[in-house]
């Protein structure tokens, strides 16, 4: 996803993306901060593929997600699978937003799959977090927005030198 910016330009199209679309799907606030996950988390994760070779995970306490659920259903009451339904769609707009912003500083076209939700924490397999925000809410409720990158391969042991920074790779 980073191809033609910046780690510090892609950081801020995702919180900008993530606080906007939050704010006004769900009525919750989030900022970013250093706050640490509770035990009980949902997890939805969502694929680029096209365009991108990477991928999302947004992994949240499951009260702040229950939250944004009711405030986006306008209900007291939510189900489990309201919750699921809740996350894949607020996942959804969240990379919708993300790519149209992406297309604009990259004029590169993007596609991401379909959402899979995750009670409690998920790693995707053949990927490795290349950076993480992490954010709360007024209830100290957190989440969790990682982007995910494939992971480096290694060539039989011989060192491999990146191409943005020069470094040898074992």
């Amino acid at each position: 996803m980073n191809t033609a910016m910046t780690r510090e330009e892609l950081e801020k199209i995702l919180d900008q993306a993530l606080q906007d679309v939050t704010e006004r799907t769900a009525g919750v606030r989030l900022s970013q901060g250093e706050q640490p996950l509770g035990k009980d988390l949902c997890t939805v994760h969502i694929t680029f593929d096209k365009g991108f070779g990477t991928s999302l995970t947004l992994c949240a306490d499951t009260g702040l997600l229950v939250r944004m659920a009711r405030n986006s259903f306008h209900e007291e009451a939510v189900t489990p699978e309201d919750l699921e339904e809740f996350s894949k769609e607020y996942l959804n707009v969240l990379c919708g937003k993300i790519t149209g912003a992406m297309f604009r500083a990259t004029q590169v076209p993007a596609h991401f799959g379909t959402p899979v939700f995750y009670h409690g924490r998920y790693e995707p397999e053949g990927q490795e977090a290349q950076f993480i925000l992490t954010y709360s809410d007024e209830h100290s409720e957190g989440a969790q927005l990682i982007h995910h990158v494939p992971c480096a391969q290694e060539d039989a042991g011989a060192p491999k030198q990146t191409e943005q920074e020069g470094d040898l790779i074992r």
